[in-house]
C-alpha cells in the first residue's frame, strides 16, 4: 500500500505543478471587464432571457439590465411554459418599457430541453446585431452591456462569455462553491479559450454574448438542444467550430445567486452532472476516485507514520492550496481561506456526484424545469 500511495502521490504533485503553470499563464490572459471602456452608441442588442417559474427573480433582474447606460437595447423575454405569476410579470414589464417584447411558449416539441428551446425561439424574434442570453436570476451593473460591447468589439469577437459573482449566503454553500469552481477551472480551464490557437471553449449562462451573424452560422442552439449545460456547450463548440472567442470576469458587473442553499445545490446538480461526465459510469467512478484521492486522502496521509508518504501528502495539500487560492482569487469574491475545510468540501461534492448519478439512473433520465428527460434521448442527442 505504501508504494502505491507513493506512486499516486508523486504523479499527483507533477499533475498539480502542470495545473499551477496552465494557470499562471492562462489568469494572465483573463481580463477583467471592470476595467474595459464603455461603448455609448452602436448597433441594436438583444437580451435574451428564458424563464419558467422564475416569479421571484425576473423583475429585479429587468429592471437592472433597463437602467443599462447603453440603450440601444431590446428584450425578448420567454415565458417557458410556466405556472406561476411569470408570463404575468412579463407581460407587466413589457407595458413599461416599449423595448421588452414577450413570447408565452405553451408546448415543447419533441427531441429539445425546455430553457434550449425558448431560448431558440428568442433569438428568431431577436432583431440586434447582437444577442445576449442571460438567466432570469443575474442581476446588472448599469454599465455591464456598455463595457462588455466595447470588449466585444474591440477584440472583434463572435462570442464573449463573462464569470460572474457567485452570491452565496452560507458558510458552507460558499466552499461548495468555490470548490466547483476549483474544480470546473483545472478540469475545463475556461481560460483556454482566451487562446486562439486552442480548440478549448466555455460558456456561462448569466452571460453567453454572441454576434447574431456567428450564432446563425455555427447552428443555433439546435447544435445544443438536448444539453443541460446549454451555456457550456454552446461555447465549446463554437470555439471548436473555429469562431473568435474569449472569457472574461465581471464580479463587480454581474452577479448572480447560484443557488439558496447546499440542498437547493445538490438538487441543481442532478441535471447536468451526469452529463458533465458524457452520460459515462466509468467517468462517475473515475471522477470518485480522482476527488478523493487528490482533495481528500493527503489530508489523512499526512499523519502518516511513513515519513515520505507524509512529506508527498504535504507537497500535495500544498500544490492544491495554492491553485485553489489562485483560482478564488481570480473567480470568486470569496476568501480563499475557505481552503480550511477543503476536504470535508471535497466528501460533500463526491456526495453530490454520487447522488445525481443515483437519481439520474433511478428516474431514468433527468427532471429540468418541471419536465422529465429520458436518458435514451439525452444519449442519442449528445
Amino acid at each position: 500500500m505504501d508504494t502505491i500511495l507513493t506512486v499516486l502521490f508523486s504523479l499527483g504533485i507533477l499533475v498539480w505543478i502542470v495545473f499551477l503553470v496552465d494557470a499562471h499563464f492562462g489568469f494572465k490572459n483573463l481580463d477583467s471587464l471592470e476595467s474595459e471602456e464603455c461603448l455609448e452608441n452602436g448597433p441594436l442588442l438583444s437580451v435574451i432571457v428564458a424563464a419558467r417559474n422564475e416569479e421571484k427573480q425576473i423583475k429585479s433582474s429587468i429592471i437592472s439590465q433597463m437602467k443599462q447606460t447603453y440603450k440601444n437595447v431590446e428584450w425578448i423575454l420567454v415565458n417557458d411554459r410556466s405556472i406561476d405569476h411569470t408570463g404575468k410579470i412579463m407581460d407587466e414589464l413589457m407595458e413599461l418599457d416599449s423595448r421588452i417584447k414577450v413570447l408565452h411558449i405553451k408546448d415543447l416539441p419533441e427531441g429539445w430541453l425546455g430553457k434550449n428551446h425558448a431560448l431558440y425561439q428568442g433569438s428568431l424574434k431577436a432583431s440586434g446585431k447582437w444577442l445576449l442570453f442571460t438567466d432570469a436570476d443575474v442581476k446588472y451593473d448599469e454599465e455591464a452591456f456598455a463595457k462588455a460591447l466595447h470588449y466585444f468589439d474591440k477584440h472583434q469577437l463572435d462570442h464573449l462569455t463573462a464569470a460572474p459573482n457567485l452570491n452565496a449566503n452560507h458558510f458552507w454553500l460558499k466552499t461548495f462553491v468555490a470548490f466547483f469552481l476549483f474544480g470546473f477551472s483545472y478540469f475545463k480551464r475556461p481560460w483556454s479559450a482566451n487562446n486562439p490557437k486552442s480548440k478549448i471553449g466555455t460558456g456561462i449562462g448569466a452571460f453567453n454574448l454572441v454576434s447574431k451573424a456567428a450564432y446563425k452560422q455555427f447552428g443555433t442552439h439546435e447544435k445544443v438542444k438536448m444539453r443541460p449545460d446549454d451555456d457550456l456547450q454552446l461555447g465549446m463548440k463554437m470555439k471548436k467550430a473555429g469562431f473568435r472567442q474569449r472569457i472574461v470576469t465581471a464580479l463587480k458587473l454581474i452577479e448572480v445567486e447560484w443557488y439558496g442553499s447546499l440542498k437547493e445545490a445538490f438538487v441543481g446538480l442532478e441535471k447536468n452532472t451526469f452529463a458533465g461526465l458524457n452520460y459515462r459510469v466509468s467517468m462517475v467512478l473515475f471522477s470518485i476516485f480522482g476527488v478523493f484521492v487528490t482533495h481528500v486522502l493527503p489530508f489523512v496521509t499526512i499523519f502518516s507514520k511513513n515519513k515520505t508518504i507524509a512529506l508527498l501528502s504535504l507537497g500535495n495539500i500544498a500544490a492544491s492550496g495554492i491553485l485553489y487560492w489562485m483560482i478564488v482569487k481570480k473567480m470568486t469574491r470569496f476568501s480563499p481561506f475557505l481552503f480550511a475545510v477543503f476536504p470535508i468540501t471535497a466528501l460533500l461534492f463526491i456526495y453530490s456526484i454520487i447522488r445525481a448519478s443515483i437519481i439520474t439512473f433511478k428516474r431514468g433520465g433527468i427532471v429540468w424545469r418541471g419536465t422529465t428527460y429520458r436518458l435514451s434521448e439525452l444519449r442519442d442527442n449528445d
